[in-house]
């Protein structure tokens, strides 16, 4: 499980980056960010501080306590995933 956790803590590392760095493409155009771009870059910010926390959650829970919090974590995972893959905000 340990070995999980540290692919799930690379993944999230990874994707914060691919947010920052998406974030800095957008303002490198020129161009003032556009509000769906905008709130597109705050939804993948947002997604991946609930699936950190998600994440922790995990972390610190008991036994017990793990197989519930595991569905939230691994949905908020996927959840973060889906919308990267969607990286041009709707108009």
């Amino acid at each position: 499980m340990e070995h999980d956790i540290g692919k799930m803590e690379s993944q999230l590392e990874h994707w914060r980056l691919k947010i920052i760095r998406l974030a800095d493409e957008k303002q490198r155009v020129g161009a003032p960010l556009g509000y769906y771009t905008l709130m597109h870059i705050d939804e993948l910010k947002a997604l991946h501080a609930v699936a950190r926390t998600k994440l922790d959650e995990f972390k610190a829970g008991n036994d017990l306590n793990r197989a519930r919090l595991m569905t939230g974590m691994t949905n908020s995972l996927d959840e973060l995933g889906s919308a990267l893959k969607k990286t041009k905000p709707k108009p």
